[in-house]
């Protein structure tokens, strides 16, 4: 493992001089927040050593390096999913190259189908804790303890200090910005209304297929993490709508513009 991470850290060094220590990993809909990033250097993952390949519509599959809001990033456009058939160590082996190349913080989103009673889709939810229900934990085999201790604390899993940061962006711009709760789940099946509803009595807000091995990954290697999801549809037993990837996909782009400001400004502001 170590080795892999060094190999493919060492070929992106070789592309790019200047290594940023802040990541963004760019979900469903939100991969045009790449446009906004200037400067850049566009590398595809059938280009990076070690890397695998994302196989989901509208995951674009580029490592992009650049300036946004005058900050240097690294951002994934297109991220991998347990779904797809790849194993823990894979899905988050991405962060682990972050890690290696000096990453400090890292900024992810998604989007989630929603089962708090207050959101409308098209909703921001800032991520202020996650229930890792995936059947494994990337974090399983052997411990190396470059990569961080063997049992880490998930007791801040998502910073307190970016969320802040967050909500005072939202206030000052008019942003609806909600909190809650991400469950994580293998899919790839949408959920049913029986599960949205165990989900929401056992503390859940919003449900995805992505996003809690790579914040156990970040926050084993000691990164502060920001996490968003957009609500791009709604589910339980009074929900009669059924919903369908174009549909969530549709949902993401139209709450582009909001994901893009405050991202934008929440970097600008780091």
């Amino acid at each position: 493992m170590l080795e892999r991470i060094n190999n493919t850290a060492e070929y992106l060094r070789s592309k790019v001089s200047d290594m940023p220590k802040l990541a963004i990993i760019l979900g469903t809909g939100l991969g045009p927040l790449a446009e906004m990033i200037e400067n850049k250097t566009v590398i595809p993952y059938s280009e990076i050593p070690n890397f695998p390949v994302s196989t989901v519509e509208g995951h674009s599959g580029n490592f992009i390096f650049g300036d946004l809001a005058g900050k240097r990033v690294m951002a994934m456009q297109g991220r991998f999913h347990y779904y797809e058939g790849y194993d823990m160590k894979t899905v988050t082996f991405p962060v682990r190259v972050m890690r290696a190349l000096g990453v400090e913080t890292l900024i992810v989103s998604n989007a989630a189908g929603g089962m708090n009673k207050e959101f409308k889709v098209g909703d921001v939810m800032i991520i202020t804790d996650h229930i890792n229900l995936f059947p494994e934990n990337p974090l399983r085999g052997k411990n190396y303890k470059e990569l961080g201790d063997r049992f880490p604390a998930m007791t801040e899993a998502y910073s307190h200090r970016l969320i802040n940061l967050a909500d005072q962006i939202g206030t000052e711009k008019g942003i609806r910005l909600m909190h809650g709760v991400y469950v994580g789940t293998t899919g790839p099946t949408f959920e049913t209304p029986a599960e949205y509803e165990y989900f929401r009595v056992i503390g859940g807000d919003a449900v995805g297929m992505s996003t809690v091995p790579e914040v156990i990954v970040a926050r084993h290697g000691g990164m502060e993490v920001f996490g968003l999801s957009v609500i791009t549809d709604l589910g339980g037993k009074d929900v009669t709508d059924v919903p369908s990837h174009e549909e969530v996909q549709q949902a993401a782009i139209k709450a582009e513009p909001t994901t893009k400001e405050l991202v934008k400004t929440l970097v600008e502001r780091l």
